[in-house]
């Protein structure tokens, strides 16, 4: 059973059978928006680019590696990302997630304590004007989805609208178990740094 996330909620990551969680996939999911043609006639797409990225922190909270379209794959290579999609769905929802992010724990590094995942509107693209934008967190591969945990619906949230930054969550480790913490933030950030920076100094 799929949590729809609220702010500040923490999750234990568990399957519905109960045993946990070894490795998750973030996905997210949007669609290219969808303007009037000249003089009012016919529709264009415009192409949207929003970046999936996450960054991770050791016990001390210091920023040790971050990985994002520049940087596909964690130096360990437990966390791996799909590669950047530069236009979302240029034909409606497809129904399958534009960028996703795996996260395998159990090659995580043991001196990581803090994943921290973030969103940013590449060409600062309104998350308000984005159609069908979706962050879901599941069990499975980039292609298919075994079972859904937690989602985010970003096109249809208010607290959104004129942002083009966001901190998702972070994923942290307590008493040697991992947990979710939601936040689903937007920030005043512009840029993919900046909003890492925000995280380092308010969400861990």
């Amino acid at each position: 059973m799929a949590i729809n996330l609220q702010k500040g909620q923490r999750i234990n990551l568990e399957k519905s059978n109960g045993s946990k969680l070894q490795s998750v996939c973030v996905g997210i999911n949007w669609g290219a928006i969808e303007k009037k043609g000249m003089f009012g006639f016919g529709k264009t797409k415009e192409a949207v680019d929003l970046d999936a990225s996450c960054a991770l922190y050791n016990e001390n909270k210091q920023l040790t590696e971050v990985v994002y379209f520049g940087s596909l794959s964690s130096k360990d290579g437990s966390i791996k990302h799909s590669g950047d999609d530069l236009t979302g769905d240029m034909g409606g929802d497809d129904g399958l997630d534009n960028e996703v992010i795996t996260v395998d724990f159990s090659r995580l590094n043991p001196s990581v304590t803090y994943v921290a995942f973030v969103l940013n509107s590449f060409k600062g693209q309104d998350f308000g004007t984005i159609p069908f934008a979706s962050i879901r967190i599941y069990e499975g591969i980039p292609k298919r989805v075994n079972e859904v945990f937690a989602k985010y619906d970003i096109a249809n949230g208010s607290d959104f609208a004129g942002h083009v930054s966001m901190v998702l969550g972070v994923f942290y480790k307590k008493n040697g178990e991992w947990k979710f913490n939601a936040l689903g933030e937007p920030t005043k950030d512009k840029k993919l740094e900046q909003t890492v920076k925000t995280v380092t100094e308010k969400y861990l």
